[in-house]
C-alpha cells in the first residue's frame, strides 16, 4: 500500500510539473506577443520619420521565420501568386519569365499559348509603364505585383522594343501552365531520355505517359536516363508516383517524422510498376532539391539505378501551410523526412541561407538494400560524381550584361523559322563578335578588380616600382581578353542555340537544344552502353 501510494503521488506530482511548464510556455507566449505588438505601435506612432506599417511588420516576420531554417516563410497577399505555381504548377498572370534588365523588368521567355505572346509580345520587350504608370525607377518586385491579377482581367502595358517605336499592348490575364515534362525522346538509338522540371501535379502522370511512348517507339530500350538537375522538388505525393514507375507495389519510399508523433506517416507504392529491369541512370546536381533527392535517394537506397552528377542541395524537410488571414500564409516546417535507408539528407549546417558541403567523415553511414554504403546529411551522393564546366570570366560577363540574350532577340528577327523542324544550328560567329564589338562591351575579370584595389594601395605608399609590375600584369590580362570570345566559341554559340530554340520551340525546344553538348548525358550514355560497368556499381561493396 505504502508502494502505491508513492505511485501516485508521483504521478500527481509529473502531471503538475506537466501543467506547469505548459502554463509557463503559454505565458512567455502571451508575454512576449504583448511586447511585440507595443514596440511597433509605439515605432509606428513615435519614430522620427514616417514609416509604412505593412513594410515594418514584413521585416519582423521575415526576421521571425528567418531565425528557423530556410524553408520557413511568411508569403504575403502579392506573394500568393507565384507560391501557387511552385506548388500547383499554375498561376494566374501573363506567362512569362521576366528579369531586371537596363532598369526595366523585362521579357525573358514567354511561355507557350501564354497572354504575352496573344498580345504579340516577345523576349527582350522592356515593360516601361502599366496602367499609365511609369515603371522607372520602381524595384522587380513593385513592377510585377503592378501587373498581377486574377485570371480574365485585363492589364495595359506599353513596351519598349529595339529597333521600334514604344508600343501599348492589352493583355488579358489567364490561368498559366508550366509543362513539367518539358522534353522526352531518344539521345542514343537504344537510350531514352526524360526531363522533370518540377514535381508539380500529374508529373507521376506525365513520366509514365512519356515512358509509355518511348517503350511503344524502340521495345530494344538499353536503358533511360531521368534528368533531375536543377529541379528544386515539389509535391511529396509525385516522387511517391514517380518511384513507382521503377519499384515494386507497396515498397516504402519515405517516412515522415514530426515532434508529434501521431503525424509520423510511412509512404509506400500503391500501384503495380512500369518497369523493374530497365538500366537507369537518374541524374542530380547541386540544385536538385527535395522532392528530386526522394526519388534519386530512393532508386539508390533500392539500388535500382545508378546517380550521377553531383551532390544534391540537402533538403530533408516538408513544409505545410496555414492561412493567417487577408490572404497570407505561413509556410512552416512541420516534419523531416527519411529515405528507405533509414538516412534523412537534410543539411545541418546553413550559410547565408544555403546549405553548408559537409564532409563525409562528419555523416553518419546507411546501407542500401544490397549492402552498399551511402552517408546521410548535406544531400545525396551520387554513384558517379561527374565534373562541374566552371564558367570563364568572359561567359560570366556575358550573361551579367545580357549579350548572348540581346544579340539572340536581334538575330531571330531575320531568322526563317519555318523550314526549321528540332535542332537549331547556328554558323554565323562573326556576326555575334560584331555584334559585341558595337554594344560597348567591356568588363573586369576578379583579377583584375583585386590588382585595382593593390595599385590604389601602392599609390598610397608611393611605390612607383611595384606599381609598374601591376600594371604589366593588367596589361597581359588585357591582351588575353582580346581573344576571349574566339576561346569560348563553342560555349557561346551553344548558349545562342539554345536562346533561340527557346524562341521558337519554347520549354520543349529549350530541354531538346541543351541535349547537344551535355557532357552529363554523354556520360550517362557510355555508363548505359557498358552493362557489366553498370551492374558492378550496384554490386554489394
Amino acid at each position: 500500500m505504502k508502494y502505491r501510494r508513492l505511485g501516485i503521488l508521483a504521478v500527481v506530482l509529473v502531471g503538475i510539473s506537466a501543467t506547469t511548464i505548459k502554463h509557463d510556455k503559454l505565458y512567455e507566449i502571451s508575454k512576449n506577443i504583448e511586447i511585440f505588438v507595443n514596440v511597433y505601435k509605439e515605432l509606428n506612432a513615435n519614430y522620427v520619420d514616417d514609416l509604412d506599417p505593412s513594410q515594418l511588420m514584413r521585416v519582423g516576420l521575415d526576421a521571425i521565420v528567418g531565425s528557423l531554417d530556410p524553408y520557413t516563410n511568411y508569403i504575403s497577399e502579392s506573394q500568393v501568386s507565384s507560391y501557387r505555381f511552385n506548388t500547383e504548377g499554375t498561376y494566374d498572370g501573363i506567362g512569362a519569365v521576366v528579369k531586371m534588365m537596363d532598369g526595366y523588368v523585362t521579357i525573358i521567355e514567354p511561355h507557350e499559348d501564354s497572354p504575352v505572346l496573344k498580345a504579340g509580345l516577345q523576349a527582350g520587350d522592356q515593360i516601361i509603364a502599366i496602367d499609365g504608370q511609369s515603371t522607372e525607377g520602381k524595384t522587380f518586385e513593385e513592377v510585377t505585383a503592378f501587373y498581377r491579377g486574377v485570371a480574365g482581367t485585363s492589364v495595359r502595358m506599353k513596351i519598349k522594343r529595339e529597333g521600334s517605336p514604344d508600343f501599348s499592348v492589352d493583355i488579358t490575364r489567364s490561368e498559366v501552365s508550366i509543362p513539367n515534362v518539358p522534353y522526352s525522346g531518344f539521345v542514343d538509338p537504344n537510350v531514352a531520355y526524360i526531363s522533370l522540371t518540377t514535381f508539380t501535379p500529374d508529373a507521376g502522370k506525365n513520366i509514365r505517359k512519356a515512358y509509355k511512348k518511348l517503350q511503344r517507339e524502340n521495345e530494344d530500350m538499353h536503358g533511360l536516363i531521368l534528368d533531375l538537375r536543377d529541379n528544386g522538388g515539389g509535391l511529396l505525393r509525385e516522387a511517391i508516383a514517380i518511384s513507382n514507375i521503377f519499384v515494386p507495389k507497396n515498397e516504402e519510399v519515405v517516412s515522415v517524422k514530426s515532434k508529434v508523433r501521431d503525424r509520423d506517416e510511412t509512404y509506400r507504392t500503391l500501384a503495380d510498376p512500369l518497369d523493374l529491369n530497365v538500366p537507369l541512370v537518374v541524374l542530380i546536381n547541386k540544385s536538385s532539391a527535395s522532392a528530386s533527392e526522394i526519388v534519386s535517394g530512393v532508386v539508390q537506397d533500392l539500388d535500382r539505378g545508378v546517380l550521377m552528377g553531383q551532390r544534391s542541395y540537402g533538403k530533408g524537410l516538408v513544409q505545410n501551410t496555414k492561412d493567417v488571414g487577408y490572404n497570407s500564409r505561413v509556410k512552416i516546417t512541420t516534419s523531416k523526412y527519411y529515405i528507405p535507408s533509414g538516412r534523412c539528407i537534410q543539411s545541418v549546417e546553413y550559410k547565408d541561407g544555403e546549405p553548408v558541403d559537409i564532409a563525409d567523415e562528419k555523416r553518419s553511414k546507411f546501407k542500401t538494400s544490397k549492402g552498399r554504403v551511402v552517408l546521410d546529411g548535406g544531400g545525396v551522393t551520387p554513384d558517379i560524381i561527374l565534373p562541374v564546366e566552371k564558367k570563364t570570366d568572359v561567359m560570366n560577363a556575358l550573361d551579367e550584361q545580357f549579350i548572348i540574350f540581346k544579340f539572340a532577340n536581334e538575330y531571330f528577327q531575320q531568322m526563317d523559322t519555318s523550314l526549321i523542324e528540332d535542332e537549331i544550328v547556328f554558323d554565323n560567329f562573326e556576326s555575334f563578335k560584331t555584334f559585341v564589338e558595337k554594344s560597348g562591351f567591356e568588363y573586369e575579370t576578379p583579377a583584375q578588380k583585386l590588382l585595382t584595389e593593390v595599385k590604389t594601395k601602392l599609390e598610397e605608399e608611393e611605390r612607383q616600382a611595384l606599381i609598374a609590375k601591376v600594371n604589366d600584369i593588367n596589361n597581359d590580362i588585357e591582351t588575353s581578353k582580346v581573344n576571349a570570345l574566339d576561346a569560348n566559341k563553342e560555349a557561346i554559340i551553344n548558349q545562342i542555340e539554345i536562346a533561340l530554340a527557346t524562341r521558337i520551340f519554347y520549354s520543349k525546344g529549350k530541354a531538346f537544344q541543351k541535349l547537344k553538348n551535355d557532357k552529363d548525358i554523354d556520360a550517362a550514355i557510355a555508363l548505359l552502353g557498358d552493362r557489366d560497368r553498370y551492374n558492378s556499381i550496384l554490386a554489394t561493396n
